[in-house]
């Protein structure tokens, strides 16, 4: 069976940019965020509950969830969010575990939210973590979100911080440096896993 390894990071740190080059050199990604789009998907289980409980108004004229507007109503209601997470999250982990059965002797985990979430936590047997100094990641998200500083910073805030991220992780990679800097310390670390 594969082993697992749980990358991630915060917010416009680069982590599916490394996901990304991990892809070109050949090894299996299984995406959370592609995962949790396909538990949704038009004639799956998920978006049939969500109809159920939510109503047909979250339901696009084409069959698929209309995320924008389901995603405004339960930000603004914890209790709803709550409800919706007990509809997706068991299908979410379910298909995790399903896609990372693998006959590669490793397969990456690319999950933003994999250090908040026990039970992703516990799928990964090492755990890298894509870091990055604040004032880039700031620009980065201001420029490719066309966010302003405080939406920004807020977006940044809702995530875990940096420092507790770093408690978890086996391996740091510091994107604050040239691409060509980012992938050498990809490929030492992959270099020191596939040794083992």
């Amino acid at each position: 069976m594969a082993k697992v390894i749980g990358l991630t990071g915060g917010i416009a740190c680069g982590k599916s940019t490394v996901s990304q080059y991990l892809r070109e050199r050949g090894l299996p990604i299984v995406d959370a965020d592609i995962v949790a789009r396909q538990v949704v998907a038009p004639g799956s289980k998920g978006l049939a509950q969500i109809k159920e409980i939510f109503g047909w108004q979250y339901i696009l004229p084409d069959g698929t969830l209309n995320r924008e507007l389901l995603g405004k109503k339960v930000f603004a209601d914890e209790a709803m969010l709550q409800q919706l997470n007990a509809i997706t999250g068991p299908l979410i982990l379910a298909e995790l575990k399903r896609q990372l059965q693998s006959p590669e002797p490793w397969v990456v985990l690319d999950a933003a939210l994999l250090l908040e979430e026990e039970a992703y936590r516990q799928l990964a047997d090492v755990v890298w973590v894509v870091t990055v100094r604040e004032e880039i990641q700031l620009g980065r998200l201001i420029a490719r979100n066309h966010y302003s500083i405080q939406q920004a910073k807020a977006r940044i805030a809702a995530q875990m911080g940096e420092e507790e991220r770093l408690q978890y992780a086996d391996a740091v990679i510091d994107n604050n440096g040239t691409m060509e800097e980012t992938w050498r310390q990809v490929e030492q670390l992959c270099a020191e896993l596939f040794a083992q």
